[in-house]
């Protein structure tokens, strides 16, 4: 028998509907400084709002996704 608390069986939900439940359900925006999607104009964006709300990036990080 298998017995799972409430909340932990089932299927894992993919990242991007994670990313995309929190947007419709709390207004939370997820985004991924490197993400295909976005233009290079939405990329800056990005990063100025990321750089201003929790500071600069460190240059590790970086260099691991530049």
């Amino acid at each position: 028998m298998r017995w799972h608390p409430k909340g932990y069986g089932g299927q894992r939900r993919d990242p991007e509907q994670v990313k995309r439940d929190g947007w419709h359900e709390h207004g939370i925006l997820a985004v991924a400084i490197d993400d295909a999607r976005l233009t290079w104009p939405e990329r800056e964006l990005v990063e100025q709002l990321g750089t201003r709300l929790y500071g600069p990036r460190s240059l590790a990080k970086e260099a691991r996704h530049g």
